[in-house]
């Protein structure tokens, strides 16, 4: 009887100790990554700020070729949505929520299956040597605490698919003016 109580105790104490460090967890996340590419803004923009594009250059499309895409909405104008469906790769929607042609573009991100959204930018500038493309995306998981220990491991889950993904948009780009 005596160790069943000392059991419940420590179990007890251990999710109390959880719930607590996973409170003390910041809520926010932040990941963005660069790349230089050879090529001029208007020519980079044309591959982000239309959604259609994201599929020749995006890492989750390459995962999954079989990856069910709808579009809405004018391509590079805000309100401009797509929706895909994956097995592999999970549910989303992204919208334009601003743009500044040729400059930057914002969107919202939402995960349905597992009710998680995020802001995404994408911040265009000329360089001495071409174009650089800053890929950012951030959210608030508030009081969610499984959130909050997820977000712990999202820069090292986010950021190589991000590099990836502006590798190939490099290489897509560059290709296109040869």
């Amino acid at each position: 009887m005596k160790a069943l109580k000392i059991l419940t105790i420590t179990l007890i104490a251990l999710v109390v100790g959880i719930i607590v460090v996973g409170l003390a967890l910041s809520s926010t996340y932040n990941v963005s990554r660069s790349i230089v590419i050879e090529a001029s803004p208007a020519e980079v923009f044309s591959n982000v700020a239309n959604f259609k594009q994201w599929k020749h250059w995006g890492v989750w499309f390459q995962r999954d070729p079989d990856m069910i895409l709808t579009y809405s909405g004018e391509p590079a104008s805000i309100g401009h949505k797509s929706v895909w469906k994956s097995d592999t790769q999970g549910n989303g929607e992204m919208k334009l929520t601003a743009i500044e042609k040729n400059k930057a573009l914002e969107y919202d991100l939402y995960f349905p299956d597992i009710e998680m959204s995020s802001k995404g930018s994408m911040v265009i500038s000329s360089v001495d040597n071409g174009t650089k493309v800053t890929w950012a995306d951030s959210g608030d998981v508030g009081y969610d605490i499984v959130g909050r220990y997820f977000i712990l491991f999202i820069e090292d889950m986010l950021g190589p698919d991000f590099e990836q993904g502006l590798k190939n948009l490099k290489e897509r780009v560059e290709a296109s003016k040869n």
